[in-house]
């Protein structure tokens, strides 16, 4: 039996804000935005590629919105993936390499970023994001 993760409901104080910035930003699709009733609606958005989205929205959570911590984006070419998100305007981190034995530190041309490439940034209430490379698994 298989168990898919596929949704995680991220909580926000401006559905419109974390719209546009999911949408936009992030290059998120759009699946739906529902109202449900006056003081509940629904946004799920899904990133290119992925068998997961996310749900933002008001009335869905007791979680404070910028209290999700550690969500995690994987693609296939980091540095690609970077200079997206900073053409799109998201303030993220310079591409970090975190190597087994190295602490973390700037990416130079050189490093292999396959599982040791990282980049981090917040949405607007301050839930975190990582994106990770992994253009091949062993």
């Amino acid at each position: 039996m298989n168990w898919t993760l596929e949704v995680v409901i991220v909580p926000v104080s401006d559905v419109d804000r974390a719209r546009a910035f999911y949408e936009n930003g992030l290059g998120f699709k759009v699946d739906h935005d529902t109202r449900m009733e006056a003081t509940r609606r629904v946004v799920q958005l899904t990133p290119p590629g992925s068998g997961c989205s996310i749900v933002i929205g008001s009335g869905m959570t007791k979680m404070e919105p910028g209290s999700l911590q550690g969500l995690q984006l994987v693609v296939n070419d980091l540095r690609a993936a970077h200079a997206q998100l900073v053409e799109r305007g998201v303030e993220v981190s310079s591409i970090q390499f975190i190597g087994r034995a190295s602490l973390p530190r700037a990416a130079t041309e050189d490093d292999a970023l396959n599982f040791s490439g990282f980049v981090f940034f917040k949405d607007p209430d301050g839930n975190s994001w990582t994106v990770q490379q992994i253009d091949a698994r062993p």
